[in-house]
C-alpha cells in the first residue's frame, strides 16, 4: 500500500505535524496533553511518530462515519 505521507521521517516536529493537520501550535499541543495524539520527548524535543498522525486520522475518520 503506498504511503499517504510520502519520504518523510519516521517522528516528525510539532512544526511537521502542524503541517500535515493543518492545526495550530495550541492544538497540536491539545492534542497531546488529552492523549489523541501520541508523542515522546528527547531531551527537550518533542516528537510524533508518522504512525501515530495516520492512526489519528484514521481514528478522526471512524468517528466521523
Amino acid at each position: 500500500m503506498p504511503s499517504a505521507i510520502p519520504d518523510l521521517p519516521e517522528a516528525l516536529t510539532v512544526p511537521e505535524v502542524m503541517r500535515a493537520l493543518r492545526l495550530s501550535p495550541s492544538k497540536v499541543y491539545d492534542l497531546f496533553r488529552s492523549r489523541q495524539l501520541e508523542s515522546f520527548t528527547a531531551g527537550r524535543a518533542r516528537r510524533v511518530p508518522v504512525a501515530a498522525v495516520r492512526q489519528y486520522m484514521q481514528d478522526r475518520l471512524e468517528e466521523a462515519a
